[in-house]
């Protein structure tokens, strides 16, 4: 029988000490660390520090992990992480001692696109720098590197191995497109068709340009591109390029919808029997679309990540998001990431006080011309903005804002206490995060509601004391995210908050703003691009279409079904949902899915339930109708028709108007519901003088009133030998045949309710 490991060996291989050489400062702390710990006082050289050190040394063999030493130090620079078991070898490279160490490493295959998920700061570029042979792994041994031989025969028996060989033999040439592509211009100068005529190794640049939307920029220069354009040049520069490892880092930043599914599909055009293409990305769909398979990275950021073997792309998508790896049995964080849009926006905890409306409005901006049309918007209620890059999106928000004015002629805007967070955030304090906060938002700041809201949430504590010049892109956003909803407002108007934000917190961000504006009672507009998060914020959409930077035009705001169909319309794109945590997944262009919900014009389903799943209908996939599928019909019937219904003092008008056209249009059929209206409607109005729409009415319906409603459109839906809730979707949404008989139950049910 073997020897037992005692707890003491057992101890020093899973655990690490870190120490933040940014917050650690022995010259203006009393070393507390060192003074408070227990095995330092038994004469062990545990902690090793001077006043005169540029940082703290911690031995990880001597540690026993009281964490006394995190607790006393004052700038918070030290932090004792307990790995898993399993942890205790794989390392593949550590940068110094008390530093960042990754374990493992993704597997590339030729042929196949590689994606990696996981937070900032888990190892991502570490592990890209590795792949692409710009960094020597080290295999934990900071001191005392192995040599390639020692590394070859590490990896030996794994495809790694052939990888590396391969590499040091320069048989395999990488490119990288960098994260930062706003650096690029620093770094190059010239026009963008010089460059890429400079670097082009193929005959495919005419076609990656067209394919990227590049033609317009050709002629200017680096530095005055935007970012949307920097991005799309980055990308097109490694496309050009021959190469063996195609390496992209976010392809997807600053670019639209439609831009994404064109750089992915351009990423997608590099794949050959013996090529490598590795994708960093946030935005999930996009992976999800883009990638064959997925590798997670999961640890403690800043301190150690670990790599899983290789999943197939919804399956990885799907443990990244649930927390929980089933290979090794492990869960990396507290609580699933579930966004059920369906339920997000719960009736009853919704009561709507308030109701806005903005007119109808032009803005003409030198060649660029904006229509506006009017709309109306209540409190707890958010509205994401959806359409290309250039449509007048950010223009809107200005001119709600009041940072902007229509054109003469055009009604003015409701003057409205407006939060504003930009889409690019440039900072200009010179303190540190907890001064900008004190001075910017002093009450909300302190308040606890806020606090537990937005400022944990957002993990702003990490941050509190770092000087707001030297925080990153992500860190700058969620403290301007913080700084937007601090400020007592009416509306609060966000740009893009997903810029720089790693998957993780973006789907956080988007809890944080959902439960703000609900507890606030406030409104919210949004503009974002990233698909899941648009999905999961909005309650109704607005709608730009048109040619971009030339003449477009905001619809009035819809709801989440009919605006986000019209918006994949535009885009000729078809979504479906996943069964296990709702995640909207785009279709493969022309897959079965695909064409069948094109065929049918359904672009976008808020449950899975409705998907259809095959292109025979004796395979389609049936669902009972259930309360909330008769629910969600008669919201969307009620939006198209415009079935208003009036409050209390005006009861008796809507049941005159309404009850007058219908017994006329029994006896004498469409004219005689002409007539009956015009003479119900002149005799209700001396009672009636405020209507409501009713597809709001429905969201805070008492439950007896939803069960009697329910009951009323069951009859009729049963009537037309409708027998599942697709069926039912596709008569609503298609108008087909028996579409007046639902109408026409809704409205003598509108009228029978009061108010």
């Amino acid at each position: 029988m073997p020897p037992k490991r005692s707890n003491e060996e057992t101890d020093k291989q899973t655990r690490i000490a870190i120490v933040n050489s940014d917050k650690c400062k022995p010259k203006r702390c009393r070393q507390e660390c060192k003074k408070s710990c227990p095995v330092v006082r038994m004469g062990k050289l545990c902690i090793e520090v001077a006043p005169n050190d540029k940082i703290a040394k911690i031995s990880e063999e001597l540690c026993i992990g009281c964490g006394i030493c995190v607790k006393k130090c004052p700038f918070e620079a030290i932090t004792i992480i307990n790995l898993p078991s399993n942890l205790d070898k794989d390392t593949t490279h550590r940068y110094s001692q008390n530093a960042f160490k990754l374990h493992r490493l993704p597997t590339p295959r030729p042929g196949e696109v590689l994606g990696l998920v996981g937070t900032n700061g888990i190892g991502k570029s570490t592990a890209l720098k590795i792949l692409a042979g710009k960094l020597k792994p080290n295999l934990g041994r900071f001191v005392d590197a192995p040599d390639w031989t020692e590394i070859l025969a590490y990896f030996r028996g794994s495809e790694l191995q052939n990888y590396f060989t391969k590499i040091l033999e320069d048989d395999l040439k990488a490119l990288i497109k960098p994260q930062y592509v706003d650096q690029i211009p620093k770094a190059v100068k010239g026009l963008v068709k010089e460059m890429l005529d400079k670097r082009s190794e193929l005959d495919n640049q005419a076609q990656i340009m067209d394919f990227l939307d590049l033609k317009n920029v050709v002629d200017r220069s680096i530095g005055d591109l935007s970012g949307g354009e920097l991005q799309r040049f980055a990308i097109a520069m490694v496309c050009v390029q021959r190469a063996d490892i195609f390496m992209f880092d976010e392809p997807s930043s600053y670019l639209d919808v439609k831009q994404r599914l064109n750089a992915a599909l351009t990423i997608r055009s590099l794949l050959g029997p013996d090529k490598y293409v590795i994708v960093v990305e946030h935005d999930l769909s996009v992976l999800d679309y883009l990638s064959d398979f997925i590798c997670c990275l999961y640890g403690v950021p800043g301190a150690y990540g670990v790599v899983t073997m290789p999943f197939s792309v919804r399956e990885g998508i799907n443990i990244f998001l649930d927390g929980f790896v089933p290979t090794e049995n492990l869960r990396f964080r507290e609580e699933s990431l579930i966004f059920k849009v369906a339920e997000s926006a719960t009736e009853e905890e919704i009561k709507r006080m308030s109701r806005y409306e903005y007119p109808n409005m032009v803005k003409t901006m030198g060649s660029f011309r904006l229509e506006v049309k009017s709309g109306q918007f209540t409190d707890s209620e958010i509205l994401v903005m959806l359409g290309e890059n250039g449509t007048g999106k950010t223009t809107f928000i200005r001119m709600l804002a009041g940072k902007l004015h229509p054109d003469d002629g055009s009604a003015d805007v409701p003057v409205l206490h407006v939060s504003y967070k930009p889409q690019k955030i440039s900072p200009k304090h010179t303190g540190t995060v907890r001064q900008l906060l004190h001075e910017k938002i002093r009450e909300a700041y302190i308040h606890p509601q806020f606090i537990t809201d937005v400022i944990k949430p957002l993990k702003v504590d990490d941050i509190i004391d770092h000087e707001v010049q030297t925080l990153s892109g992500g860190e700058l956003q969620r403290i301007a995210l913080c700084l937007c909803l601090g400020k007592p407002a009416d509306v609060y108007l966000i740009d893009e908050p997903s810029a720089y934000l790693d998957s993780e917190q973006r789907l956080v961000a988007a809890k944080v703003i959902k439960r703000f504006i609900l507890h606030a009672k406030k409104t919210g507009f949004v503009v974002e691009h990233d698909f899941i998060m648009a999905t999961y914020l909005a309650d109704r959409v607005i709608v730009f279409e048109g040619k971009p930077s030339v003449d477009t035009l905001a619809n009035s705001p819809q709801s989440l079904l009919i605006g986000m169909n019209k918006f994949l319309e535009l885009l000729s794109i078809t979504f479906r949902r996943d069964p296990n945590n709702y995640r909207p997944r785009i279709n493969k262009l022309n897959s079965v899915k695909d064409m069948d919900q094109k065929r049918a014009g359904q672009y976008f389903f808020l449950e899975d339930k409705f998907l259809v799943v095959s292109s025979h209908p004796q395979d389609i996939r049936r669902m009972p109708v259930s309360t909330a599928d008769v629910l969600q019909v008669c919201s969307i019937v009620a939006e198209q028709e415009e079935i208003n219904v009036c409050f209390t003092e005006s009861l008796k008008g809507a049941g005159i108007a309404g009850v007058s056209a219908f017994t006329l249009g029994v006896i004498f059929g469409p004219v005689g519901v002409a007539v009956g209206g015009a003479a119900g409607g002149l005799a209700g109005a001396r009672f009636c003088k405020k209507y409501q729409p009713f597809w709001k009415i429905l969201t805070t319906m008492k439950k007896e009133d939803k069960e009697r409603l329910c009951v009323h459109m069951m009859a009729i839906i049963q009537k037309l030998d409708i027998t599942d809730a697709a069926m039912l979707l596709a008569l609503v949404t298609n108008k087909g045949v028996g579409y007046r008989n639902i109408v026409d139950g809704l409205m003598l049910y509108a009228q029978q309710i009061s108010y």
